[in-house]
């Protein structure tokens, strides 16, 4: 079952489209990566799914309510961290995060706030105030008011930005934990993220969905090269690699070691090629294109990578 359904969204402002009648649904569990350039249209479409900017055209469900026709049926069922994070920097952490559960009228509050302040790592902190805190501790407290009413779906829009690497994986880990019982959608630019985080991504470009598979789907399908890295037990002539069916170009890149750029998967190929010659392989290695080159060449596809 779907947790969240998009047809035919789309957001105009003035002359510009910025989301153009785009398609997808999440299901419930997956950790989603919504990817794209700079003003692609991230923030716009998951502003629209969070109910705070009305679509031009086009229909969105969370966890099967209409997002326009049930506004408060959405908003109690998803949880919101926008890539600005706003907060009261001169309130307590604890007392911010009251005053979140006072708005969703959550039953016993000082126990759910307990609670969400030891899940999200703030118990260190949730005693001062929000402006004296770090980026990566005021990044959780986001989390913290996002999480408070145990929404079944979670917003994020660029969660560790500007944070240190250290903070990143503390986030990154807290993203994972809360994950595993619930529908998250991840803004970012940080490809290994997406590939320790993600079991599927969306990428969107000016404005149109053009990629929507998990990571592994998106290296075997994507019209990019394939690298295969060949080691061998003694030298051969390169012509050797050349003139097998498929094979693009090849390189010796270290001694009895080869990278070749080939049409597709070939190694059975090129073992029957390199047998006749007396050397033997000692290891052949398919290298995937990376998310990153591909979401280059999805995104921009006059860039040489």
């Amino acid at each position: 079952m779907e947790s969240v359904k998009v047809i035919n969204l789309k957001k105009i402002f003035g002359e510009q489209i910025a989301v153009n009648s785009i398609n997808f649904e999440i299901g419930e569990g997956e950790i989603v990566g919504f990817l794209g350039p700079n003003g692609a249209g991230k923030s716009t479409t998951m502003k629209m799914l969070t109910g705070f900017l009305p679509p031009s055209a086009g229909e969105s469900w969370v966890t099967g309510f209409n997002v326009e026709k049930n506004p408060l049926e959405v908003k109690r069922n998803i949880g919101y961290l926008p890539e600005h994070n706003p907060l009261y920097l001169d309130v307590y952490v604890k007392e911010y995060l009251l005053f979140c559960a006072g708005i969703f009228k959550l039953d016993k509050k000082e126990e759910r706030v307990k609670n969400i302040i030891d899940r999200v790592g703030l118990t260190p902190e949730y005693k001062k105030k929000i402006g004296q805190l770090s980026k990566g501790y005021r990044q959780r407290v986001g989390l913290a008011q996002a999480l408070i009413h145990d929404p079944k779906v979670l917003v994020l829009d660029e969660p560790t930005s500007g944070l240190d690497p250290n903070q990143i994986v503390e986030i990154r880990n807290v993203i994972k934990e809360f994950g595993k019982d619930k529908t998250v959608i991840l803004s970012t630019h940080i490809m290994q993220e997406v590939q320790a985080l993600c079991d599927k991504v969306i990428i969107i470009n000016k404005g149109v969905i053009v990629a929507n598979d998990n990571v592994q789907n998106l290296q075997n399908t994507s019209k990019t090269k394939t690298i295969i890295v060949v080691q061998l037990s003694k030298e051969i002539e390169l012509n050797i690699f050349r003139a097998v069916q498929g094979v693009l170009q090849a390189k010796r890149i270290a001694a009895n070691k080869y990278e070749l750029e080939c049409t597709s998967d070939i190694r059975e190929q090129l073992f029957f090629a390199v047998a006749p010659t007396g050397s033997a392989i000692i290891n052949m290695q398919l290298e995937q294109q990376s998310l990153e080159e591909i979401f280059k060449i999805l995104t921009n596809p006059n860039l040489k990578v």
